[in-house]
């Protein structure tokens, strides 16, 4: 794999340019048979990408297992499309955008990326096609274990929108677990996973969160776009209930004496919907990877316990 140059100064500055060598030789551009098979049972994908006014969304798109599949070594196909008012409604049916996927089974915590450019939209039903540039699985760490328990068909569409987050929302991200972030550099859009116990995700204020970046494989590709180009979306899935938050906006790394190191996030646009074809799940198994959480004031340790 060919690292971006802001991956690689993030490597570098973090002292894991070896290991990272060794994790990007695993990354492909071909669609293996395990990678193929393990497409075909997901009932979910989560997609990055820029809206027409350049603005970074990560999407939700649903359908029974088979609706995204491979179509060749190096092509999926999706069967289906955002809802209506999603933010990346019109351009995954575009040829030349650039997108950033992941898939993530709950069930088993494994999850796998394939990022490239959608080559052609739908012919007839709903859908495209994305042409794979890179393709690679990741580790389970930070993944929560979930059981579904109902694909609803009917229903749903933008509840609101806009500049900030409202108290609700607030609520919504502070108890998230999970979130998915797209980001963007040299042309390209990665989608990754961030998990952690409830609590993870901070709320400064209307417009400004951040999360711990904890220790993953080495590659900072997340990290590595932000250097170079501060835009972001998140999307905050709220598994009960198959509501979904997107924000878009911009981020920044910062790093602690210590060696930690902090995102932070400024809201520019917000969208809750609930879309027709949303999933609902089991609630979580916390990851025995998940770092606890600092204690929360008046002494309760946030975090503390799985279920």
């Amino acid at each position: 794999m060919t690292y971006r140059r802001g991956s690689l100064a993030v490597q570098r500055q973090v002292g894991v340019r070896e290991a990272a060598e060794h994790v990007g030789r695993s990354v492909g551009s071909g669609i293996r048979e395990v990678a193929a098979a393990f497409l075909a049972q997901q009932p979910f994908l989560v997609v990055g990408a820029a809206d027409e006014g350049g603005r970074l969304w990560a999407s939700q798109l649903t359908g029974p297992p088979g609706f995204v599949r491979a179509t060749g070594s190096h092509r999926i196909t999706v069967t289906g499309a955002p809802g209506e008012g999603d933010p990346l409604a019109g351009v995954l049916a575009t040829p030349g955008t650039a997108v950033g996927t992941i898939a993530l089974d709950p069930r088993t915590r494994r999850r796998m990326r394939l990022n490239g450019v959608v080559d052609r939209g739908a012919e007839g039903a709903a859908g495209f096609s994305i042409e794979a540039e890179q393709v690679f699985s990741n580790c389970p760490k930070y993944l929560q274990k979930r059981h579904p328990l109902a694909l609803e068909p009917e229903g749903g569409g933008v509840e609101r929108r806009g500049g900030v987050l409202d108290p609700d929302q607030e609520g919504f991200v502070r108890s998230a677990d999970t979130f998915f972030v797209a980001t963007t550099a040299e042309g390209g859009v990665e989608a990754s996973h961030r998990g952690g116990f409830p609590g993870f995700v901070e709320v400064h204020s209307p417009y400004e969160l951040s999360w711990p970046d904890y220790p993953g494989n080495a590659m900072f590709l997340t990290l590595g776009n932000l250097v170079s180009d501060p835009r972001a979306g998140l999307l905050f899935p709220h598994w009960e209930s198959g509501a979904l938050l997107q924000l878009s906006g911009r981020a920044r790394t910062e790093y602690g004496a210590d060696g930690g190191r902090t995102v932070r996030f400024t809201v520019d646009a917000v969208v809750e919907s609930r879309h027709p074809g949303r999933l609902r799940w089991s609630g979580p198994e916390y990851s025995p990877a998940n770092p606890p959480l600092a204690p929360a004031p008046g002494g309760d340790h946030r975090g503390s316990t799985t279920r």
